[in-house]
């Protein structure tokens, strides 16, 4: 292409991982198959879908905890499963964990220091950093259990962004908060989105919906959808699951 004399050379999206054709279960039986979808830098993918449908299938699949039954995943630019930050539901016992603020943000060093005992000079630094840019520098000598549940979602989230800057998987991590901490915790998704950081979230809110660039939607009877979000908000898979869930949604 050529503007003004300039030869210009389209930008080509940087591919992180594609799914091709595949089959997602267990050795007793398959959730979901033909799940077709694609993963470029930048990204923010919303993963919707009935309760049982494969989307936690899924995130064990992609975290590389489980083997797909049949179909390819591929990582490309050096990357695997190795490279996503994970925030994962919480349990009641999680939420009671005794520790500090600082020691929770830095373990997401630990994949990084091999058989290394100790958190390097970078590595302190590092969470320190992640710390301040959350807003949550102020709760590092504080016990993770007595702080609120949004403040303990910014803990987890500093310890996926020590873990890898390239790509945050999350896990219906809304759930719980009151709607405040709610928005506020989107908002902060958004804007490491913006930075750059690929985003992969399940959720049940459609209001997670208006901050996407697309949606994979896994859901039963062999419903599946993959595209961009206003593709989604205009087709039938996408008008009916709206429509089949409380409150209202505007994008």
């Amino acid at each position: 292409m050529v503007i003004d004399g300039e030869t210009i050379v389209p930008k080509v999206p940087d591919t992180q991982v594609v799914c091709r054709n595949a089959v997602l279960g267990y050795e007793d039986g398959i959730v979901t198959r033909d799940l077709n979808f694609a993963v470029n830098s930048g990204d923010y993918l919303c993963i919707l879908g009935e309760n049982g449908s494969g989307k936690s299938t899924l995130v064990k699949t992609l975290l590389g905890l489980q083997k797909q039954l049949d179909g390819e995943i591929e990582w490309f630019k050096g990357m695997s499963s190795k490279d996503i930050g994970y925030l994962p539901q919480q349990t009641v016992v999680q939420r009671d964990f005794p520790a500090s603020v600082r020691e929770i943000v830095r373990s997401g060093c630990l994949g990084k220091m091999g058989l290394r005992p100790f958190y390097n000079a970078q590595e302190k630094q590092l969470a320190e950093d992640t710390m301040k840019q959350l807003g949550i520098d102020h709760l590092a000598k504080h016990c993770y259990r007595d702080l609120s549940g949004g403040q303990q979602q910014r803990v987890l989230l500093a310890r996926a962004l020590c873990a890898t800057r390239k790509m945050l998987l999350l896990d219906e991590p809304v759930t719980g908060l009151d709607p405040k901490a709610q928005t506020d915790l989107y908002e902060l998704i958004a804007s490491l989105n913006k930075e750059g950081i690929t985003i992969i979230m399940v959720s049940h809110d459609m209001a997670v919906v208006r901050y996407a660039t697309h949606i994979l939607h896994i859901g039963s009877q062999r419903q599946l959808f993959f595209g961009t979000k206003d593709d989604y908000l205009n087709s039938s898979i996408g008008k009916n699951f709206i429509a089949s869930e409380r409150g209202e949604f505007n994008a």
